[in-house]
């Protein structure tokens, strides 16, 4: 089997306490890196302490701040981050006059500045060593419409060209930037929008009253589908590619 790269290496992953994030978290170990798995305090994140190589830390990626004090404390402590998967994500999912202030706040600190702070912590060492590789996930919203989900879609639109000029300040200086956008995936965020245990077959149907078309695959992904894209685009198996949005949404975008 060819070497990814990934053996020996220091990933961050944010949103590593469920979902896509923890089968981020368990790929990358399997490639043999060493992980940092941050989000938010809770008992699924120190869940994941007992793999081997991980190393658990709390953080608000809203928080510029926390951002850069755990990039620093991280590199003093275990070395040079060489990869961040950023994964931290918030759903909304109201129509846009029900949208409070509040809301539209909140969903763009993590999903936006999230992303920003992240970028920002690693462009300035990664920048700076010549090397590294950064993935943002995003969603397939960020580039087709969603009834009821402007904040969400705006948001993650608003990472993704983040990324995309993240990629094209960083590529001179050797370092990777990369998107992937997931569609509907079996995950608790997914879940949690549906009324019952018709849900995932309304999905995959579509919906023509909201303008959503199914999924031509006939099946929702699973967290490890998307995590084996991200850890693809963090690996060596992916040393040309920079600044690429890779759909991952089995064809529900009906896009190339």
């Amino acid at each position: 089997m060819r070497d990814s790269g990934l053996s020996g290496r220091l990933a961050l992953v944010t949103g590593a306490g469920g979902g896509i994030g923890a089968a981020v978290v368990r790929l990358l170990v399997e490639e043999g890196a060493r992980v940092v798995a941050t989000d938010l305090p809770s008992t699924a994140l120190s869940g994941l302490a007992f793999l081997n190589g991980v190393r658990v830390e709390p953080l608000d990626v809203s928080d510029g701040a926390a951002v850069e004090a755990l990039f620093d404390r991280i590199e003093a402590e275990d070395g040079p981050i060489d990869c961040v998967a950023s994964v931290a994500g918030v759903l909304s999912n109201v129509t846009v006059d029900q949208t409070s202030d509040a809301e539209w706040r909140r969903v763009f600190a993590v999903n936006a500045d999230g992303v920003f702070h992240l970028g920002r912590a690693a462009s300035r060492r990664m920048g700076e060593r010549g090397k590294g590789a950064f993935v943002t996930v995003s969603s397939n919203a960020a580039g087709v419409p969603r009834h009821a989900m402007a904040a969400y879609a705006a948001s993650k639109a608003a990472a993704t060209m983040f990324t995309r000029c993240l990629g094209l300040e960083l590529g001179p200086k050797g370092v990777r930037c990369n998107i992937v956008a997931p569609g509907s995936t079996l995950t608790s965020m997914q879940t949690g929008m549906w009324a019952d245990e018709d849900g995932a077959a309304r999905v995959i149907a579509g919906s023509p009253e909201t303008f959503k078309a199914g999924i031509p695959l006939q099946k929702l992904a699973t967290p490890e589908d998307i995590a084996e894209a991200v850890v693809f685009l963090l690996s060596d198996r992916a040393a040309h590619i920079t600044m690429t949005d890779l759909y991952v949404d089995g064809g529900a975008t009906l896009r190339a």
